[in-house]
């Protein structure tokens, strides 16, 4: 069925959203618009959908959310006898209608289903399903994204999201089924009657609060340490939870920034609520110009991660990375661990490939195991499970991403905000009680182990002919790659689809045991480094760069010769 085709079957049949109804009718006769809509069916990957809001096959809408559901419906009903499922859902437009969606199509299949009666985190979501003990979850969230986006993530029984076979056997699945005529669904209120929908209460949530507590190490010293933050939830589902979690543990100066506390999926004041960047924390850093805060945190929409702004002794704020807050509460957690005996036998730290390589040394000063996987925390998340199938969760102490996404509990197998929100506040309290700010900690980390100065530049793609150049450019890469990056000597290459490590020096082959992945690394000589993936749900390629030299200065121009050769390339 061709694009013109599939615009005069949605022209009549989809007719229960007036939004959508709307679109169509404005779009006729504009070929380019309709070829966007329908050129495609929005990709099912290996976390779930990801795309605009709107009308079409390439959309966010209710249509897509059911087909995947059943989709979904339909492996869980073959893998498990009498399935249940948790469901929750972020700030963002429509997420509460897309849930909704999801769950009647759940419930028409015959999954009982679990969902929160209000707005609640990504990590609550894993958490409802451990909890609860169901064979599935969905959070309805595009994290990050700017507000026409809205996204749709699976979870398997391990509060995990889905396994990769999980999502080869649904995307089959969604792949079979006729988006209008293929689906089931009921009436979402008539299943609440019958009791194949319940809501979760609060006795869950309150369990997950007690669960994050049990990760504090040295909370009793926050009530008095007189440490000043200001937080903003970037108008997500941060709000309520970091905010209790920041009150039970004794950090009582908080200082909301009012204009982002709210739910609003059209974040207004944040057009991309992404804590990694400045711009999505100007109000709050407006804030802090008044309140003079030891910290600023931010949580993004579905708060599973979490950025934070100091004061830089200059009288502004400095943001920090991701990679520099996960190395300071691994070392953090540690050293604190180790002093007060609660270190456990043969601990275990996880990174992932494209997170700071930092870790690895703090990792042999503290004798912890660091393992590695692929990007996803689900892979973090995938290790705890294996810790836990042999009786050793407790071994686990820590996991990060590059991405602003922590860890520290087994609890929960997806990033937590909420968590990390707690911890960067106790590390921001003992500091502060020993005389030491952030920014000192972060330099003390960097004097004792050297400077890893880590950037990511991601190069968007739009469109379909954006798909193809994006293929097209990471086959040249794989085939004709560089042997210079930067001045630099490219010294290895690793293909992780093809599961290649090459050393370019002796020439010689070794198999990478990860999953295969469309990931390709280049090591550099002095221990720099540059990674390249195309984004799994964004027509982008993101590129992290690694700059490894003596002094934060020689790391930035180097930094720079690395990106400014990758821009060439991708331009």
């Amino acid at each position: 069925m061709n694009v013109t085709e599939l615009y005069d079957l949605w022209i009549e049949n989809a007719k229960e959203d007036p939004d959508l109804k709307e679109e169509l009718v404005n779009i006729k006769g504009d070929a380019e618009e309709i070829n966007d809509r329908f050129y495609r069916d929005l990709e099912f990957g290996t976390g779930g959908l990801r795309g605009v809001i709107g009308a079409g096959t390439n959309r966010m809408n209710i249509y897509t959310v059911r087909r995947a559901t059943q989709g979904f419906a339909d492996y869980l009903n073959q893998e498990y006898d009498s399935p249940s499922v948790a469901i929750s859902f972020d700030s963002r437009i429509k997420s509460d209608v897309f849930s909704k969606a999801a769950a009647e199509v759940l419930a028409a299949n015959g999954i009982k289903v679990h969902i929160y009666t209000e707005l609640m985190p990504t990590p609550m979501l894993s958490f409802a399903v451990r909890q609860l003990r169901c064979q599935g979850g969905i959070m309805v969230t595009a994290s990050h994204n700017p507000a026409k986006y809205n996204g749709y993530k699976v979870y398997g029984e391990d509060g995990c999201q889905i396994t990769l076979r999980g999502a080869e056997i649904i995307l089959s699945k969604i792949n079979s089924l006729d988006i209008f005529n293929g689906v089931k669904h009921a009436v979402f209120d008539e299943e609440v009657a019958k009791g194949n929908i319940t809501f979760i209460g609060q006795d869950v949530i309150d369990a997950f609060y007690e669960n994050v507590l049990k990760e504090g190490i040295n909370t009793k010293l926050c009530a008095d340490s007189g440490l000043k933050v200001v937080f903003t939830p970037l108008n997500g589902t941060g709000n309520k939870p970091v905010r209790e979690i920041l009150r039970r543990i004794g950090i009582s100066d908080v200082t909301v920034v009012k204009e982002q506390e709210n739910p609003d999926g059209h974040f207004t004041t944040c057009p991309y609520p992404n804590p990694e960047i400045r711009e999505a924390l100007a109000v709050g850093l407006r804030y802090c110009d008044e309140v003079k805060p030891d910290l600023l945190l931010a949580t993004d929409p579905d708060c599973d991660r979490v950025g934070i702004a100091v004061p830089d002794g200059k009288g502004g704020y400095a943001l920090f990375s991701g990679n520099e807050v996960g190395a300071m509460l691994l070392e953090y957690i540690c050293q604190q661990r180790t002093e007060n005996g609660t270190m456990p036998e043969r601990p275990v730290a996880v990174k992932t490939i494209v997170t700071t390589d930092i870790v690895n040394l703090i990792g042999k000063e503290y004798g912890v195991e660091i393992r590695e996987v692929l990007t996803g925390f689900k892979f973090i998340g995938e290790q705890i499970g294996l810790l836990e199938a042999d009786g050793e969760e407790n071994r686990y102490i820590f996991g990060f991403e590059e991405s602003y996404g922590y860890l520290s509990g087994t609890y929960v197998r997806d990033k937590d905000a909420v968590d990390a929100s707690m911890l960067i506040c106790e590390m921001a309290a003992y500091y502060r009680t020993k005389g030491i700010t952030l920014l000192e900690a972060r330099e003390n980390m960097y004097k004792k182990y050297g400077v890893f100065h880590q950037t990511l530049h991601s190069f968007e793609f739009a469109g379909e002919s954006g798909m193809t150049k994006m293929k097209d450019l990471m086959t040249s890469l794989r085939t004709a790659h560089p042997t210079e990056i930067g001045g630099l000597k490219v010294v290895r290459f690793d293909d992780y689809d093809a599961s290649i490590s090459r050393d370019l020096t002796t020439g010689q082959e070794t198999q990478i045991t990860l999953p295969k992945s469309n990931v390709l690394a280049f090591f550099l000589e002095g221990g720099s480094k540059v990674i390249v993936r195309p984004s799994g749900t964004e027509p982008k390629i993101k590129t992290y760069f690694t700059a490894k030299q003596p002094t934060h200065a020689d790391a930035e121009v180097l930094e720079a010769k690395l990106a400014g050769d990758f821009t060439k390339i991708f331009e």
